[in-house]
This record gives structure tokens, C-alpha cells and sequence, in this order.
């Protein structure tokens, strides 16, 4: 398996030139990293001008690796052939190396960027990626990755201190500033040199102050007065050292290059839904930064919010009177670490009475507002106490609990939120007080803890009786001023008592049933199963031409085609066992066939777009302006592997992605809208209107993601001919003719977004003024 290493972006507060300087200093070797042995000149080339320097070095390595391993390589060190491009005109290096030892058996490449600061040209930005490919090594290879990592990872950190040293080594040689590179018949004078080093050195005392009162990303360099603090802001698609540092906390440099690769995955695939660091962060600590596993649970539960509307809950929904008045739990302060603190009095409420007066899914709702607050409190917490704050504390009190709380209803209902919590919001209890448990607390830890993940577990402090006053109980954690004064405290919580529900507030089985799927199925969203040779087909009638069809879906599971028809007439009713010639199981009603058999491609019906192959995992949104009106079809339509063309064997990868989907069955949730031809057209002018630009650190990465397809089916919602894009068209405030789900903003939510979300909201609420009714969005990352 390729090992694959990405870097955050590293900014130092001094030239590029000042910076080049002390980067030479580390040859032909470097005293700072013992394993640089050596290093010699293998070929040299020099612009005529002396703008281009491009010098290639053979290195000599001492790895630190057991002796018998080296006697059974027959090796003492190990040759790394390393190519240097200076560009001193465009003011970047670029800096690539692999392998020259056992290249046959080990691949090693790793390329280095030093780049200007897009946002200040004093500063300097710092990359870098690597790949470790590990083919045969006489039998020890895991050892061998093993080894090669750990050396890697710990050059990684000495990588700052290394120019940190040469730096402070020029200072004190009287070097503060290097000329920039200027053409030879145009050099400056002396006297304008000589102005130049005094701008430049008076920049390197007040643009570090400056940049930090204007909040932009970058990374000081340590100085004998101490650390500076660290500076706030990321840009748009790169994360910058010091905002890890400042708002995620103190991660490896493999957990951070864990962090960077799944977010530019999820970039790729989930176009203008990126959650925010701290929920990707979460997720990679769940499965101990494991990207594969941390990627398959963290689709399924994007999937899961977005079906379920859970960004907007906070807007949408209000919890019932009868949960404001019996339900004992609620926020109160923060513990001493700065979590936020929530206080539950599970002994004092009646849970049987809140099941059956509100039903299960009800209760459900509740705690993942809970949640969605809990997360919303801990990015206040990290701005207000300015470490990464990214859990909260629960405080359980169970006085009062008895066997009534055992009733099996409500421990179902109990053990299915702990489910759903479990899956969606990993790694958001810091810990977890238990108090005054009582003797039937075994009974239900019993029932409860094996559906609880180990590493939960592990943050639960368990206190009988009156334990939690003496040491080591809840003055470790929670300041004496705010416990609570049902605890013997000082501080008056608010949190409900709870009490026993009255029964008339209880409600028939029927009642809490239909209630129950009321809530769950308000979803603008449908889904539906594709199978091989059964695709799933939905109709648009369009009246007027120029009119507007946007759709956004999901592949939840297997790999589809996404097609667009026109046909002058309409296609016939589905038949009810439309696949019945074919030998496949009916899957009801959640698949439909509309395109009839004997139509013919090209004469009863024409194809409108080119088809776009989406894999498992991807999220879509696009939109199509139709040229006539007419009937239009949607399909989305099994994905069969293509047979390899030299043969007529298929290939083994083919196989292999095959067996991934069991039973030839595709999974889509989707939903499409048709915007009218005047909404769409009064549009334009307020849409073109609202452009501005974020951070030019992420330019390049942002404009090579673009689609420059001409087709108007876009991952990133854009449209090819038109130039417009209609990707928050699913969740912008419309006209009232929508009847099937509520109307909510997309730019907020608590868990999911970029780090301009509060940004994008106030251009998207100018949009929305200007439009009066008519709807049109741009895609996020487009600004």
C-alpha cells in the first residue's frame, strides 16, 4: 500500500530571499539533522540572466535502522538524488527527490515548495508532499515503512527549527536582509538598495503585529521573548500550520496530513458541503486517523444529516411545551477546561411518561438539537478561552433512579439515540460525571454499556452516594462558584426539575406512530434503488423553453450514470412489473421506468447531455437550461464496468469494483426543482452583481477544482454555456409554492460549512433581496 504524506501550509514572517539565504546553509550538510551525512554537486545550470538556478545534489543518508537489517540490505547508507529549481524572478523553489537505493524495490518521491505569501510578499509559504511505495524488501517490508515513516515524520518537525537556526545564524552576522532578484540592465542604485533594507527591516518588526490584528494565517517565528500567539484564519482550500495549531489543537504531522487529504477527497466529491475541520477532525479520531474507515462513516452520516435536515434543526424545529416542562437537562457554564457543560438530572424525569406523550422519535429530535448546540458552544468556547476546544462535559446526576426508569420502551428509545449519536457526532464528549448512582445503576450501565464505543467508555467518571464532594470528585473538574445547588452548590441552574408527566398528555400508539413518521419523512429528498438493467427514471414537464431543471443527489451506494432526455411526447405510465422480462425482483415503488422499450435513441427520444459517470460516495448538483418544452427525463442508471479493450477478458480491477456492489443494486437519494424561465432570467442581474474573492492562497487550487466541462451537469453545480450556477437552489428561501419540506438557508449550519460561511450568508442574503421571488446561486468556492 502507497504511504502518502501532505503537508498544512507553513508561513515565516521574513522574505523569500532572507529565507532562500538560510536554506543553503544546510549544505553540504547539516550538523541539525544526523542523518544528512553528505551531500555532493551531481549537475549545476545557471540562466543567463541569473534568474534560474537549478542544481542537483546527490545526498548521503545514515538511516537509523537495526544492524542486521542493513548487513541483510549489504547497505551502510542510503543515496537520495535531490533537485533544486529557483526561480528567483517568480520568487519560488521548487524542490523534488527520490530514491536512488533500492529504487527497484523501494519508490520514495517527495517534492518541497517555498512560495511568496499570496496575501503579504514579505512572507514566505512552505510545502510540502511526499509517497512511500515499499514493493519487495526481503521480507521486511512492514518493518522497513515502519522505519522510513518514523524518519520522515521526525525530520518533518525539525524542518522550522532547522530554518529557524540558520535565521537567527544570519542575525547574528549582521544579516537581516537579501536584494531581491532584478534584471541586469535595470539594477537599482545603491541609494535605493539602501532604502529597500530599511523598508524591509522595518517590515519585520511591525507586519507580524499588523497581520495578527488583521487576523491572516501565518506562523511567527520564535523569538527570546517568547511565543508569539498564534494567528487566526485559514484560507479557503489549504489549512495553514498555525490555524491547526490555533483551533484544532497540537496534531502529528501524519494526523495532519491525514486532516488535508480527506478534506481535499471530500472537496472533490462533496462539491460546496465541505464539513468544517473540527467535524472531519472528529470523524479521523473515531478510527484513529484511519482515512478509509474515517471517510466510509463519515459519507454515511453527511447522507444521514442531509436526508434529515439535522443543519437546520436549530431553525426549524422547537421542542414541544412538554419537553420544555418535564424534560431535566440543560446547558449550564463550562467546566475548567472550558468545555461546555450540560447538566442532566436523569433520576428526576420520567421517562416513561416523556415516551408516551411524545414518542420516541420525538425524544431523538431533542438530543440532536442538543447536539447541534453543544457543537455550536464549543466554536464560541475556542474564540472565547483561544485554545481548540471541540467537546463538552456531561454531568449525569441519577438520584432518584428506580426501577420505573427501566421500563423497556424507554431503554429501546434510549439505546437507539445512543445509536444515532454514537455514529453521528464521534468524539464530542470530553467526559462524562455520573453522580449519586444508586444500587440499580448496574442494572442499566448492564443494558447500556455494550452499545457504547470503548474509547466513550473511557471518559466516564462513576460516583456512589455523596463521592463526588471528596477529592478527586467534581472540584477537579467544575469551579466551586458554578456547581449546581442540587449538588450542595452555590450557583442556581436552570435546568427543568422534570416530575412525572401527567397522563393526559399520553397519547395512543396510532397517534405516536404517525406522528413519528411525520417528522422523519419531512425531507424534500426521495430515494431510490437502481439496478442492473432496471435504472430509475423521473419526468419534468416543461412549458415554457429557457426554463431552468436543477437536481442534487447523492450516491449512497455503487456507481451510476446520470443521463438527460427530451421527448416531444409523453412516455406511458410505468407498468407495475416492469421488470419482470428480465428476472429481477421487483423493488416496489422506489424505482420507476419510464423510457419504453421500443422507443429508439435518436427518433422517439434524444439525449440532451452527455452522460456523467458518478461514483459511490458522491454528492451532485447541477442544473440544465432546457432549449424546448417538451418532457424530460431524468435517469440514473447502473454503472457496468467496461471490458478491457485488448481483451475480452475483464480486468481485474473491474472485477474487483463489481464485487463492491452486491446484487447489481445502486443506492440514489435525490431531488430536483424546475426554476421558471422569468425567475431564471430576472436573476442575472442582482447574481453578477454579488462576485467577490476570498483568499488568493487557495487561487490555484480553487480554479484547477472548477469544472471546464461544457456540459451544464456539474459536480460543482455550475453551468457551462450560461456561466451561472444554481447550486444552492435546494435550501434558498422560495416562493410559497413549495409544499413538501421547509425552506432554510444553506450558508449556516453549525457542523457543516468553510471557513467563510458567515461571509458567504451575507452575500447570499444580498442575493436573495435583489431577487424579489426569482432564485439562482453560485456554487461555494466560486467567489
Amino acid at each position: 500500500m502507497v504511504q502518502k504524506y501532505q503537508s498544512p501550509v507553513r508561513v515565516y514572517k521574513h522574505p523569500f530571499e532572507l529565507i532562500m539565504a538560510a536554506y543553503e546553509r544546510r549544505f553540504p550538510t547539516c550538523p541539525l539533522i544526523p542523518m544528512f551525512v553528505d551531500s555532493d554537486t551531481v549537475s549545476e545550470f545557471k540562466s543567463e540572466d541569473g534568474a534560474i538556478h537549478v542544481i542537483e545534489r546527490r545526498c548521503k543518508l545514515d538511516i537509523d535502522a537495526p544492524r542486521l537489517l542493513k548487513k541483510i540490505a549489504g547497505v551502510d547508507y542510503v543515496y537520495f538524488v535531490q533537485k533544486n529549481s529557483l526561480n528567483s524572478r517568480e520568487r519560488t523553489l521548487h524542490i523534488e527527490a527520490h530514491n536512488e537505493t533500492f529504487s527497484n524495490r523501494v519508490i520514495i518521491n517527495e517534492h518541497c515548495c517555498y512560495t511568496v505569501h499570496p496575501e503579504n510578499e514579505d512572507w514566505t509559504c512552505f510545502e510540502q508532499s511526499a509517497s512511500l511505495d515499499i514493493k519487495s524488501f526481503f521480507g521486511f517490508e512492514s518493518t522497513v515503512e515502519k522505519i522510513a515513516m518514523k524518519q520522515y515524520t521526525s525530520n518533518i518537525k525539525k524542518g522550522k527549527e532547522i530554518i529557524e537556526y540558520y535565521l537567527r545564524q544570519l542575525e547574528e552576522e549582521g544579516i537581516t536582509f537579501v536584494p531581491r532578484w532584478t534584471p541586469p540592465s535595470i539594477a537599482p542604485s545603491s541609494e535605493t538598495s539602501s532604502s529597500c533594507k530599511k523598508q524591509a527591516m522595518s517590515l519585520a518588526v511591525v507586519v507580524p503585529d499588523a497581520a495578527q490584528a488583521e487576523g491572516l494565517g501565518s506562523e511567527a517565528l520564535s523569538s527570546p521573548s517568547g511565543p508569539p500567539e498564534p494567528v487566526a484564519g485559514t484560507p479557503d482550500d489549504k489549512l495553514d500550520a498555525d490555524y491547526i495549531k490555533r483551533y484544532l489543537g497540537d496534531l502529528t504531522p501524519l494526523q495532519e496530513s491525514c486532516l488535508i487529504r480527506l478534506r481535499q477527497w471530500l472537496q472533490e466529491t462533496h462539491k460546496g458541503k465541505i464539513p468544517k475541520d473540527e467535524h472531519i477532525l472528529r470523524f479521523l479520531r473515531a478510527r484513529d486517523f484511519n482515512i478509509d474507515k474515517a471517510r466510509e462513516i463519515m459519507c454515511q452520516s453527511l447522507t444521514w444529516r442531509k436526508q434529515h435536515q439535522v443543519d437546520y434543526i436549530l431553525e426549524t424545529w422547537s421542542p414541544p411545551q412538554v419537553l420544555q416542562d418535564y424534560y431535566a437537562g440543560g446547558w449550564h457554564h463550562h467546566d475548567k477546561d472550558g468545555r461546555p457543560l450540560y447538566v442532566l438530572r436523569l433520576g428526576q424525569m420520567d421517562t416513561k411518561g416523556l415516551v408516551r406523550a411524545l414518542g420516541e422519535e420525538a425524544l431523538l429530535r431533542y438530543v440532536l438539537s442538543v447536539n447541534e448546540e453543544g457543537l455550536r458552544r464549543c466554536e464560541e468556547n475556542t474564540k472565547v478561552f483561544g485554545r481548540p476546544i471541540s467537546s463538552w462535559t456531561c454531568l449525569v446526576d441519577l438520584e432518584g433512579l428506580n426501577m420505573r426508569h427501566l421500563w423497556r420502551p424507554g431503554v429501546k428509545a434510549l439505546l437507539r439515540i445512543i445509536e444515532v449519536v454514537e455514529a453521528n457526532y464521534p468524539e464530542t464528549l470530553g467526559r462524562l460525571l455520573i453522580l449519586r448512582a444508586p444500587r440499580v445503576f448496574p442494572v442499566l450501565w448492564t443494558l447500556v454499556s455494550p452499545f457504547i464505543d470503548d474509547n466513550t467508555r473511557r471518559k466516564f467518571l462513576i460516583y456512589a452516594g455523596n463521592d463526588y464532594q471528596g477529592p478527586g470528585g467534581l472540584l477537579d473538574y467544575i469551579d466551586k462558584e458554578i456547581i449546581p445547588d442540587f449538588l450542595s452548590g452555590e450557583c442556581v441552574c436552570e435546568v427543568p426539575e422534570g416530575g412525572l408527566v401527567p397522563k393526559s398528555l399520553y397519547r395512543t400508539a396510532e397517534e405516536l406512530e404517525n406522528e413519528d413518521l411525520r417528522l422523519w419523512t419531512e425531507t424534500i429528498y426521495q430515494s431510490a434503488s437502481v439496478f442492473k438493467g432496471a435504472p430509475h427514471e423521473i419526468l419534468i414537464q416543461i412549458v415554457d423553453a429557457s426554463s431552468v431543471i436543477t437536481w442534487d443527489f447523492d450516491v449512497c451506494k455503487g456507481d451510476i450514470v446520470f443521463n438527460i432526455y427530451h421527448s416531444k411526447r409523453s412516455p406511458q405510465p410505468p407498468k407495475k412489473d416492469s421488470l419482470g422480462a428480465h428476472s429481477i425482483t421487483s423493488p416496489g415503488g422506489n424505482n420507476v421506468q419510464l423510457i419504453d422499450r421500443v422507443w429508439q435513441l435518436g427518433r422517439d427520444y434524444s439525449m440532451v447531455e452527455s452522460p456523467l459517470v458518478c461514483r459511490e460516495g458522491e454528492s451532485v448538483q447541477g442544473s440544465h437550461v432546457t432549449r424546448w418544452p417538451g418532457f424530460y427525463i431524468l435517469q440514473w442508471r447502473f454503472h457496468s464496468m467496461p471490458a478491457c479493450a485488448a481483451t475480452s477478458l475483464p480486468r481485474v480491477d473491474d472485477v474487483l469494483a463489481s464485487l463492491q456492489v452486491s446484487s447489481h443494486k445502486c443506492k440514489v437519494m435525490y431531488y430536483t426543482e424546475v426554476i421558471g424561465s422569468e425567475d431564471f432570467r430576472g436573476s442575472m442581474t442582482s447574481l453578477e452583481s454579488s462576485h467577490s474573492g476570498f483568499s488568493q492562497l487557495s487561487a490555484a487550487t480553487t480554479s484547477s477544482s472548477q469544472s471546464q466541462s461544457s456540459s451544464m451537469i456539474s459536480r460543482d453545480g455550475c453551468l457551462g454555456d450560461s456561466s451561472l450556477c444554481l447550486l444552492l437552489w435546494t435550501r434558498t428561501p422560495r416562493w410559497p409554492r413549495r409544499t413538501h419540506g421547509p425552506s432554510r438557508p444553506l450558508c449556516w449550519s453549525p457542523s457543516l460549512g468553510t471557513s467563510q460561511s458567515s461571509d458567504f450568508c451575507q452575500r447570499q442574503q444580498l442575493i436573495n433581496t435583489s431577487w424579489q421571488g426569482s432564485h439562482t446561486s453560485r456554487p461555494l468556492g466560486t467567489d
